[in-house]
């Protein structure tokens, strides 16, 4: 008999990121809303001013010229992704990891499926962290356009966790296919999109999700956008370096 789903078990999505990746920086969920349905996750900010971390459930935004805020319960989110999150297997990786790549596969080896979704936690001592933000839009350039022109910030010798999630490639048009991290210093001063990291110590904790809610936003721009256009090589180009 099919086990039921709870609440800690599901990935919430709030909007479905082709939307994004079209340009369209502007819905109507608040960080409140978005509370109701994780503790954990990450996202961006109407006008795609900076970058969503959640953790612990405390809201924190890195914004365009690097400076970290914690933004109040009312402010808005186009995209987000969020979980209640409760880690199922944890590693201890007590000699780190050199660059994303060596965290890739050690993510991978650890995965028990390609095809299931997982919420990723990484804490460590990190020798270097290199992450972005992109500055707020005041027109609707698309995604893949506003980021070649990212503000790139790198910071030595700090703490921190790494949260995110990896969804399958075939859930492209909803989510950002593959490993997506966002960052967040232990001192909460600094962070942002993850670009490139090295990694003397860390613990990873990893979640499996097994279960999917996608609110679909219900704004004039969103219901009459063409989203018919496949945007997974403009999503790869925008996260990447």
């Amino acid at each position: 008999m099919q086990q039921p789903v709870h609440e800690h078990d599901t990935l919430y999505l709030s909007a479905p990121v082709n939307a994004l990746v079209e340009g369209i920086y502007r819905q109507n969920t608040t960080l409140g809303q978005l509370r109701e349905h994780g503790d954990f996750g990450l996202g961006t900010f109407n006008d795609l001013d900076g970058e969503l971390v959640l953790l612990g459930g405390s809201a924190y935004q890195v914004t365009g010229t690097g400076e970290v805020r914690r933004p109040a319960d009312d402010v808005l989110t186009p995209f987000a992704c969020v979980c209640f999150f409760r880690e199922l297997t944890f590693e201890d990786v007590v000699s780190g990891f050199a660059d994303m790549a060596a965290l890739m596969s050690l993510l991978e080896r650890s995965f028990p499926s390609p095809n299931m979704m997982y919420a990723l936690r990484i804490d460590g001592d990190f020798e270097f962290v290199r992450t972005r933000s992109v500055p707020r839009q005041d027109y609707y350039r698309p995604l893949v356009e506003v980021t070649k022109d990212q503000p790139v910030f790198e910071m030595h010798s700090l703490s921190g966790t790494l949260a995110g999630f990896y969804t399958p490639r075939f859930m492209a048009s909803m989510s950002v296919p593959g490993v997506h991290l966002h960052f967040i210093s232990e001192d909460r001063a600094f962070g942002g999109h993850l670009l490139q990291c090295r990694a003397v110590r860390a613990r990873i904790g990893i979640q499996i999700l097994r279960s999917l809610r996608m609110d679909l936003p219900v704004t004039l721009d969103y219901m009459t956008a063409d989203l018919q256009r496949d945007t997974e090589k403009d999503l790869e180009m925008a996260e990447k370096e």
